[in-house]
């Protein structure tokens, strides 16, 4: 299920770009009427089609196989889901963010025989390190953010971390929060981007921050990726940049969808 539905999107276009959403009434009915939407779509830069699209329930993202070394937790925190990610090679292991409830990530660490050496922090919202604390309790695990955290150690965007083998490079997607960090992992069976809010599947976090730099920064730093990379979000399904760039209603009209 997506973690967006026609009338989050807008709203998220609305807010972004400081239009009343009262523009728009019929837009963000349930069953919208197409012309309206299309026409709401228009005037808030949304590709048309791809919002149409998620309106009918017709958008689920196809991310094809999970590597073996990457797994997804999702735990609830305020009546929504949100994820976090670990990643192995071998013993070695890192988690993602942390959820509201760290016991997946504890739980998967010892029925593998796991390390967790390391736990990368997308972005400082507190549904994504609400229980970092007791992470690094239980394991002993280095946190590491782009923006202050308490606990963890601030590093500038662009550096790179080795996992095992694996290597992970740190990409500025920020707007949904000041500094907010997309991790690309390479060394598994295919590429990964760990996107925390910057980019759902057929939608994004929205501009907290800035509306216009997250728009900028996800289409630079996540859908410049290889069309196959697979996209591990903060919240909803992984999807893939080939997938998002078709579908997703705030990046599709970059591409004249």
């Amino acid at each position: 299920m997506l973690e967006d539905n026609h009338a989050d999107i807008l709203g998220k276009a609305c807010s972004g770009l400081g239009i009343s959403p009262g523009r728009f009434p019929g837009a963000f009915l349930d069953s919208p009427d197409e012309v309206g939407l299309r026409a709401a779509a228009g005037s808030l830069g949304l590709a048309a089609g791809p919002l149409a699209a998620i309106a009918r329930g017709e958008y689920l993202p196809d991310a094809g196989l999970v590597p073996d070394g990457l797994a997804m937790l999702t735990t609830p925190f305020g009546g929504m889901l949100v994820n976090s990610y670990v990643v192995w090679d071998g013993k070695s292991a890192a988690a993602f963010d942390t959820g509201s409830d760290c016991d997946g990530i504890l739980d998967l660490v010892r029925e593998r025989g796991l390390r967790l050496e390391s736990v990368f922090i997308t972005h400082a919202h507190g549904d994504h390190i609400y229980d970092l604390d007791r992470l690094l309790e239980k394991t002993g695990a280095k946190a590491w953010t782009g923006e202050a955290v308490a606990g963890a150690e601030l590093f500038a965007p662009g550096r790179g971390f080795s996992l095992g083998s694996l290597k992970i490079s740190t990409r500025l997607t920020r707007g949904h929060s000041p500094s907010g960090i997309t991790y690309v992992v390479e060394g598994l069976s295919r590429r990964i981007a760990i996107t925390g809010d910057a980019l759902f599947a057929g939608s994004m976090g929205g501009g907290k921050v800035s509306y216009a730099d997250a728009l900028r920064t996800t289409r630079d730093e996540i859908l410049s990726l290889p069309p196959d990379t697979l996209v591990c979000p903060g919240h909803g399904p992984m999807t893939t940049v080939g997938g998002e760039l078709v579908h997703n209603p705030f990046f599709a009209v970059q591409v004249g969808r």
